[in-house]
């Protein structure tokens, strides 16, 4: 098993990887919006998912590949109401074909973040 991390990302709030790659897959654990510094970047969900977008970014350049690659998203949101504005964002970050997706509500995340988004790609 092979594990990534971005060098440019804050390290993970807890005992798991970052990315772990098997069967030709890259498992993306879910990208809060921290900075390199650790400290949450934005408000807004909107600005929240960015940044979790540009870790997520991060952390596939770290694996050798890009947004692109990405077959499955699951986005979490602490308020459904922010599912719009999100989309907006999440738009400027993927090209069709997109990847399958969920968007699920949740009570709470970690860092008390409004957004996470977590990914899978396959290596072509």
């Amino acid at each position: 098993m092979k594990t990534y991390a971005a060098p440019d990302a804050a390290a993970p709030v807890g005992p798991y990887s970052a990315a772990v790659e098997g069967g030709g897959f890259v498992f993306c654990s879910g990208q809060i919006p921290l900075d390199a510094a650790g400290q949450m970047a934005g408000y807004t969900a909107p600005e929240q998912a960015r940044q979790s977008l540009d870790n997520l970014r991060s952390l596939l350049a770290a694996a050798g590949l890009d947004l692109s690659a990405v077959v499955k998203t699951t986005i979490f949101l602490t308020d459904l109401v922010d599912f719009a504005a999100v989309n907006e964002v999440y738009a400027d970050y993927f090209a069709e074909p997109y990847p399958a997706r969920s968007t699920v509500q949740v009570a709470a995340l970690p860092k008390g973040a409004k957004v996470e988004i977590e990914a899978i790609a396959a290596r072509a």
